[in-house]
């Protein structure tokens, strides 16, 4: 029974006799001593406590209120160090106030040099680490992982919060996967296809996964170093219908990928925002490209790497800050995301690979030099361009066409006055080993009159292009005019274009398809009507997208297609064009380059850096280009030589086609009505190692050079994948020879791990060592001594005399010993 309850009279504690002054010294000493004893037994703690792996974290200020409701701003506020400071207020072009950052319960410090909020990055509205988010409320095992329920008990700024949340963390060998999704009603998702995995990682995995209660947040730590990969707790949650917003702690400054942008390499993280939304801009910093690819590589201070892949397609900004951290905010989906172990970059990407699918193996003349021009004007002038490339004796492989093959910029056409003889250039290209390549854009003409065009006739018969928000068919502009766009989320659109490919292909027999303009690229700003004023023309927040909404030079927002709004899948529109273009139309393997990608384009697709300018800063970045599509899983890759607009001068362009040869898609292309790029003058200039001919094909019955490139401690390693070129499937019908290379105590090696006749043609002219150290008395080749000549730079070169060394098919064909 409770005492007070049945006196309520009584005090809550017994009355004492009052201390005399010697019991208060006795007891105030006593306690003296033990807050001693605590202190030194906690000093004595923290000193023998390990160092911790977390990262740094502000100090949390105290919230208060005012006696009449409104927010007080705590002085703990100005103790946050800049470099953590997370923007509660990140739209754009919004010059921020004190009054609105205090109704969002947000902290607001202005810098007094900055003319308005983030102008020189640090944000005057960030939020307090006590910010309301989601808390855990439970959590509980299942085969593959856990599942727990997120909660929100205090609404967010942003409409329609998603209150309750499902938690799905995936525990899968040398990756984690974890979805947020709505578990009361399905939310849009990638349709991409990735790997399920029907059980849990190994007893040992290479991570660690702790949970923080409240408010919610995730800790993915590597187990061998406790390095912290992942940790959302830095920063609140916020899952409403169109705004998701993620931050996480970044273990170095050290980032690569997250394209479509131009930018460095290494991605600089002083207070920069990556927007991603597929839109037609030629390259330029600071916004906005082509292609979307959520995914980075990051290098750890210890030299380990590991990567980090955001599954979503709607429009989002990246934002990087200086503590490192990073922020995702996009405006639509579920937060679907993946950490890949490792541990070095090579691991990384095909961790990630595995995930959105591996590139498929090019057909070999992809790698030999191309060149087009918009603007040749008629077949007979692109077929003297041909003409003169072989009578310089300049390696050629492929002549392609801009859209001025076309009758009228129609698709699946060609101009009957000025391409009259296009058919016979082809076969003609055909006759010397070379091939052909033409554009196609995806606006398919609807002025026509009924019947006499194919294309758009069938395509509406079938119901095939995206439609407005009424049900009809949206009407753009692009080179043919008024336009409709094929809706590539529909199967039937597949059939219904391969059927044009294949109906093209009996009058111009082309052996590559070039994808342009499929952002999809829209010359009207959503469409002829406008777009209607709704939540999907305009969301609640708008990523930093050039042009300030989602129907720039694109089409609505609101526009239907078959699987979703294109809200949700605009970003995906070049990837399901490339997989409908990719369809085989011959026995031979597919070549198809596209200007919009997403992860998993390398299936289906090359691509190139767009509509670059014939300037010394575009050739420079396409170098980090061409690394960072690497990265992203895409290694057909390549910028056009020499520029696309504007003029040239012969030196950029003899530098420009020397880097360029580098390029594994390696094409010269320039614009209508500018100085043509293709100067004879630059390509004799050419020095290719060991023998060139015109086409790869006839270059590759030729002996090969072969160059070691030794490291510091004189070790080297690669490898050789050959067959036969064109052939489908040959890695999965075994129809191929692999070799590994490898170099130690001035020994090199080859080990055959794959076997194929294809290989018997394979023989070795000259080899290069560089980075040998000291002059060798001898070197043997297959235990036979071989003459040699020793360079000042540390290089060693003989030459083998032709047909004496063949790369022989057996354990050991080739045998380099230097003494």
């Amino acid at each position: 029974m409770d005492l007070k309850e049945e006196h309520p009279e009584l005090p809550l504690l017994p009355q004492s006799p009052r201390c005399s002054i010697t019991i208060a010294l006795l007891t105030l000493g006593g306690l003296i001593v033990v807050l001693s004893g605590v202190w030194l037994l906690g000093t004595i703690f923290w000193l023998h406590k390990p160092p911790s792996t977390e990262p740094h974290r502000p100090p949390p200020p105290a919230v208060g209120r005012s006696p009449n409701g409104t927010w007080l701003q705590p002085e703990s506020c100005s103790q946050i160090p800049e470099a953590w400071r997370f923007d509660c207020y990140p739209e754009r072009g919004v010059v921020v106030t004190a009054e609105m950052c205090h109704a969002r319960n947000c902290c607001f410090i202005q810098n007094s040099q900055a003319k308005t909020s983030g102008w020189n990055g640090v944000p005057w509205c960030f939020y307090t680490p006590e910010y309301p988010s989601y808390e855990l409320v439970s959590i509980t095992d299942t085969e593959i992982g856990k599942v727990g329920k997120l909660l929100r008990n205090k609404k967010t700024y942003y409409p329609k919060d998603i209150d309750a949340l499902q938690l799905e963390v995936l525990y899968e060998d040398n990756r984690l996967h974890v979805k947020i999704t709505d578990p009361a009603e399905k939310r849009y998702e990638v349709p991409i296809d990735v790997p399920v995995v029907p059980k849990t990682a190994s007893s040992n995995p290479s991570y660690t996964v702790d949970f923080i209660k409240e408010p919610f947040g995730l800790i993915v730590k590597r187990t061998q170093t406790g390095t912290v990969l992942l940790n959302t707790s830095i920063a609140p949650l916020f899952y409403a219908d169109q705004f998701l917003q993620m931050s996480t702690s970044l273990p170095s400054r050290f980032i690569y990928g997250l394209g479509e942008h131009r930018s460095n390499f290494l991605h600089d993280l002083q207070w920069n925002t990556l927007t991603m939304w597929a839109r037609d801009v030629p390259p330029m910093e600071l916004t906005n490209l082509y292609g979307v690819h959520p995914f980075y590589l990051s290098m750890e201070s210890d030299g380990m790497a590991h990567g980090f892949f955001m599954l979503n397609s709607n429009a989002m900004d990246v934002a990087l800050q200086p503590a490192p951290a990073l922020t995702w905010r996009m405006i639509g989906g579920i937060l679907d995301f993946y950490v890949f172990l490792g541990p070095d970059p090579s691991s990384v990407i095909a961790q990630y690979l595995d995930v959105v699918g591996k590139p498929a193996m090019p057909i070999y003349w992809a790698l030999g030099y191309h060149l087009c021009r918009w603007g040749y004007k008629s077949s007979d002038k692109t077929w003297n361009v041909v003409k003169e490339m072989r009578n310089y004796g300049i390696p050629q492989d492929v002549q392609w066409n801009d859209i001025d093959y076309m009758d009228s910029a129609l698709d699946f056409t060609y101009d009957t006055m000025n391409f009259s003889t296009l058919p016979d250039l082809v076969k003609d290209l055909h006759k010397h080993d070379q091939h052909y390549v033409m554009i196609l854009d995806p606006g398919i003409s609807n002025s026509l009159p009924s019947g006499s065009y194919w294309p758009f006739d069938e395509g509406k018969k079938r119901g095939i292009f995206i439609n407005d928000s009424n049900g009809d068919i949206l009407t753009g502009k692009v080179w043919p005019g008024l336009t409709a766009f094929p809706d590539f989320s529909n199967p039937d659109t597949h059939e219904w274009w391969y059927q044009n490919l294949k109906s093209f292909h009996e009058k111009v027999p082309f052996d590559g398809v070039w994808i342009d303009m499929n952002e999809p690229s829209n010359f009207f700003d959503g469409s002829l009507n406008g777009c209607p004023e709704n939540e999907l023309e305009n969301p609640p927040y708008t990523p930093g997208i050039l042009g300030g909404t989602l129907k720039a030079k694109t089409v609505c927002a609101s526009a239907r297609q078959k699987i979703s709004t294109h809200y949700n899948i605009h970003s995906l529109y070049g990837l399901m064009e490339a997989k409908a273009t990719e369809r085989k139309i011959t026995d031979k393997r597919p070549f198809v380059i596209s200007r919009s990608t997403f992860p998993s384009q390398g299936k289906y697709s090359g691509h190139w850096l767009g509509d670059n300018r014939s300037q010394w800063k575009d050739l420079a970045t396409s170098i980090p280009g061409m690394l960072t599509f690497n990265i992203l899983g895409i290694p057909l890759i390549g910028a056009d030589i020499c520029g696309f607009g504007g003029s040239t001068t012969e030196e950029l362009c003899v530098r420009w086609t020397q880097l360029g040869a580098f390029y594994p898609f390696s094409r010269n292309h320039n614009s209508i009505d500018e100085q043509e790029n293709f100067l004879p003058s630059v390509l004799n200039t050419l020095t290719i190692a060991g023998q060139p001919n015109t086409t790869l094909w006839v270059s590759s019955g030729q002996p090969l050079n072969l160059i070691v490139s030794l490291s510091e401690d004189g070790l080297a390693k690669g490898d050789l994948y050959w067959d036969d070129g064109e052939t489908l499937d040959t890695y999965e019908k075994d129809q191929y020879a692999y070799i590994y290379f490898t170099v130690e105590q001035n020994t090199m090696t080859s080990e055959v791990l794959h076997n194929h006749e294809e290989a018997a043609y394979i023989t070795v002219e000259t080899v290069s060592f560089y980075g040998v150290k000291v002059e060798p008395e001898n070197v043997t080749v297959n235990s036979q001594e071989a003459a040699f000549t020793y360079h000042d730079n540390q290089v060693i070169y003989f030459n083998i005399v032709l047909g004496s060394y063949w790369l022989q098919i057996s354990d050991d064909f080739v045998h380099f010993v230097i003494r």
